[in-house]
């Protein structure tokens, strides 16, 4: 369990670095108090996470010629594609997440979210 929650607040906080360093994503904007805020990039980070879990290998697998072909950099389309997965989920639960452009701005945000993520889980403890 603790490591779950571990890997939310990574995810939390990966997005939140990408929403700050990327003008096309949109994370929490709006007047309402920080702690409206930090619950809504909490609970998109949830949802982010879910969506890693559960589509990302079946999406995976179907474009492994594709990662073979770039030699794993498709990894990052991917990623984006998560990421507008999880706009789309986002927008009905009335969570404030968007993506403007697809192709700069989700796949500029998948890649500053791989390197926040991979930095936080070298410096975090895992959980054995």
């Amino acid at each position: 369990m603790n490591n779950f929650l571990i890997r939310v607040g990574v995810n939390a906080v990966a997005l939140w670095v990408a929403a700050a360093l990327i003008s096309g994503v949109n994370l929490a904007e709006g007047n309402a108090e920080w702690t409206a805020k930090v619950v809504t990039i909490v609970l998109v980070a949830l949802i982010f996470g879910l969506v890693n879990a559960v589509i990302r290998p079946i999406v995976k697998l179907l474009s492994l010629p594709a990662l073979i072909l770039t030699l794993g950099l498709f990894t990052f389309i991917v990623n984006a594609f998560m990421l507008q997965i999880t706009e789309w989920i986002s927008e009905p639960l009335g969570l404030s997440f968007s993506i403007d452009k697809f192709f700069w701005d989700a796949v500029m945000a998948a890649v500053i979210i791989t390197l926040v993520s991979w930095v936080l889980s070298v410096v975090l403890p895992e959980d054995d």
